[in-house]
């Protein structure tokens, strides 16, 4: 199987996508509730397989109620799915509203714990413009990277440190950082920087007022444990 990472590149590059039917549009979303939580689904894709549709639906399901419960249990209750056909990202949430590309999910249908980082990013709730990037997406990834449904099957995983990796590139490689502090340094210091970056107080002083290290001391010595760090989920 290739990597996540290929996969990624390969998309973005221009992939050539299959189709399957489906028989839904944004003209009239699917609304759906289960436990206290709605989801409204819109797509613009009538070729979109309803297989996929139906797994998203029982990931966000699965996964939003566990992210609320342990990061924010005032969250959002009704979130919104839009499939969109123009969309050439990826996907990304803002709000309580999540938009996929239809292009991804038709090239990737297996990667279905796309779900989990999104709505995490709902959970969050961070006034975006005070928190760092880089630690707002290794966050969403270290809950994917916990909590995912099906990582192993999109090929997905949190990869082995290189030379050259920094954990300003966020995403998968900040994710694998906060493992190895989660395990090495100070288990639940995930939940602590994300509760002060849902505050909007979060300044890099706190690792060392955590931890007892500077980040980048932090990060010089995650760079000589990782190699003996294993993270296959």
């Amino acid at each position: 199987m290739p990597s996540f990472c290929n996969m990624l590149k390969g998309f973005l590059a221009g992939v050539c996508l299959g189709a399957s039917v489906c028989g839904f549009s944004q003209e009239h979303p699917d609304v759906y509730h289960r436990n206290g939580f709605t989801l409204i689904f819109e797509c613009e894709d009538s070729t979109l397989d309803v297989k996929v549709k139906d797994r998203m639906i029982e990931t966000f399901f699965q996964v939003y109620a566990v992210l609320t419960a342990q990061y924010n249990p005032l969250a959002e209750r009704q979130v919104n799915f839009h499939i969109d056909t123009a969309y050439t990202g990826v996907a990304e949430a803002g709000g309580a509203h999540v938009r996929f590309s239809s292009r991804w999910l038709h090239a990737y249908p297996e990667d279905i714990d796309v779900v989990t980082h999104e709505v995490m990013h709902v959970a969050q709730a961070y006034p975006w413009e005070r928190c760092p990037a880089w630690l707002t997406e290794g966050i969403a990834d270290y809950a994917r990277y916990k909590y995912g449904v099906d990582n192993s099957g999109a090929g997905w995983s949190l990869p082995s440190y290189r030379i050259g990796q920094h954990y300003m590139q966020g995403y998968r490689v900040a994710a694998r950082f906060l493992v190895w502090m989660e395990e090495r340094i100070q288990p639940g210091i995930v939940y602590v920087l994300h509760r002060k970056l849902q505050m909007g107080i979060y300044q890099d002083a706190l690792w060392q007022e955590q931890t007892g290290y500077t980040l980048d001391e932090l990060w010089g010595r995650y760079t000589g444990e990782a190699a003996e760090m294993s993270v296959q989920r």
